[in-house]
């Protein structure tokens, strides 16, 4: 298959999957949703790759949702069935992600904000460059945290560290407390985070098949035992904060580059 915001690259029993929409940037609008979460699929059936990686370029991994994307603008003129069904495809891309039974590994240079954090908490293992940081700027833009995300997060940092991820949501998450936070696995030098993903993959791959399929589904499966009980409305939530006049008027200043001015409404 081919993509025009994406590029497949084989090592052997490793695949690696490159972000870049060439805007040095990696918003995540509606189209290269779509195609990450058919680059997820195309590994469904795929018993000869035993660990994938995800990374973006060296300036960034995602800066979030393009809230310039046509696109995703006109969906909030849509009827609720179908804006309903179009918010979800988030949960859907991550879900497609964590369900591979291949070993996933996210690289992550510069930045993975907002619906880039989201979906690098899907993956098995988060690799960073010492320079790059994550940060959930949802809360701040009026927004509840979606994509099934915040179960993930909290599986990884636990409760107070996650809200203080969400809540203070313009505090970036550095390279290095993201590794002692348990956010990230390993913190390389800048520019390094995908050579380092690689050789864990490399590693990986180099193990049993079945077995590391087994053990990554045991893990799964006890990590993520209620997960889906407590966000079967994560959907709804965003659909509904995204209603909101705080929502709106936190997308207005982020255009104008000025403070909000938040009401509660």
């Amino acid at each position: 298959m081919s993509w025009d915001f994406l590029t497949v690259e084989r090592e052997g029993a490793v695949a690696i999957v490159r972000i870049d929409r060439g805007d040095g940037l990696n918003a995540m609008s509606a189209k290269l949703l779509r195609e990450l979460t058919e680059a997820a699929r195309s590994f469904e059936d795929d018993l000869e790759t035993s660990a994938i990686i995800l990374t973006g370029t060296e300036r960034a991994f995602c800066a979030g949702r393009d809230l310039r994307d046509p696109e995703i603008v006109a969906n909030n003129a849509k009827p609720m069935l179908e804006r309903r069904r179009l918010a979800g495809g988030g949960a859907r891309l991550c879900q497609a992600w964590e369900d591979l039974e291949a070993l996933t590994i996210c690289a992550v240079e510069g930045f993975a904000v907002g619906a880039g954090l989201a979906l690098s908490l899907a993956f098995d293992l988060r690799i960073m460059g010492k320079g790059a940081h994550f940060r959930a700027p949802e809360v701040a833009l009026g927004l509840s945290m979606a994509w099934g995300s915040i179960p993930r997060l909290i599986n990884l940092v636990g409760p107070a560290r996650a809200k203080q991820i969400l809540v203070l949501s313009d505090k970036r998450v550095g390279a290095e407390d993201a590794a002692a936070w348990g956010l990230a696995q390993e913190v390389t030098p800048d520019g390094a985070a995908a050579a380092r993903a690689l050789e864990i993959a490399q590693e990986a791959a180099a193990m049993p098949p079945l077995t590391v399929r087994l053990t990554k589904q045991a893990v799964n499966a006890v990590a993520n035992a209620t997960a889906r009980a407590s966000i079967y409305m994560d959907t709804e939530q965003v659909v509904l904060s995204g209603m909101t006049d705080d929502h709106k008027e936190a997308v207005a200043a982020f255009k104008e580059k000025r403070k909000p001015r938040f009401t509660g409404a």
